[in-house]
């Protein structure tokens, strides 16, 4: 009973630790953190899906390194507010506004480390196997791609964690996750809700970057056994 009336009274206290409002409020994190799982995923595999184009763009007609570079780089300036005040009159208020900005906000990260992995690759390799009767497409997908994987992966990390981190602004619209109740708690000084929020945030983008490196080295084995001769 002691330890029950102790629970209890750290939210009477509004301490910034509290075990009863994790065992209270254990529907709404999850779905706060759902939520906010989604949105970044899908704002950062959308922003793969686009980025990739551009910078195959911009390495086959360096003409428009210029304006694909210059305007994305643009986009990545706008502050969050006048980006969703922007997007408003086409999104409304959805969770459709919040995956545009962030789409547009990952564009800037991802095309240059694309490009760069992709300018990388040595020349020799290229013409190696177009001698060996690689297509430009083939090109590409089999030899290019995976000796660009280590720029790309490291875009898509900082591009991941940045999501994570950006995806509490969505709560100026009602869709920013666990921004959300962050801005929740800062508005009613709920110090436990505050503090319970953006560890979890912190945690979500700490996650997201481990799986992502493990997702680089198992595709990029050539890479561990290249470090492992250099340290011999």
């Amino acid at each position: 009973m002691t330890g029950e009336r102790a629970a209890s009274g750290c939210l009477v206290a509004n301490d910034w630790i509290c075990g009863e409002y994790l065992r209270s409020r254990s529907g709404e994190l999850t779905d706060a953190t759902v939520q906010h799982v989604w949105i970044t995923v899908a704002s950062v595999l959308i922003g793969l899906a686009v980025a990739l184009p551009l910078a195959l763009l911009v390495r086959a007609r360096p003409r428009f390194a210029g304006p694909v570079l210059g305007l994305t780089t643009l986009l990545y300036t706008i502050p969050s507010l006048a980006m969703f005040s922007l997007l408003l009159p086409v999104f409304g208020l959805s969770a459709a506004l919040v995956v545009t900005g962030l789409v547009l906000y990952s564009l800037t990260i991802l095309v240059r480390n694309i490009l760069a992995g992709l300018q990388a690759v040595p020349a020799e390799v290229r013409e190696a196997a177009r001698g060996m009767g690689y297509g430009p497409f083939r090109l590409l997908v089999e030899v290019e791609l995976p000796l660009a994987l280590p720029a790309l992966m490291a875009g898509l990390r900082i591009a991941t964690v940045s999501t994570v981190a950006l995806t509490t602004v969505g709560a100026l619209v009602g869709q920013g996750g666990l921004g959300n109740l962050i801005d929740d708690g800062v508005q009613t000084t709920f110090k436990a809700q505050v503090l319970t929020a953006s560890v979890l945030c912190v945690l979500l983008a700490a996650v997201a970057d481990l799986l992502l490196l493990g997702v680089q080295r198992l595709l990029t084995p050539w890479a561990r056994h290249r470090a492992a001769e250099a340290g011999n």
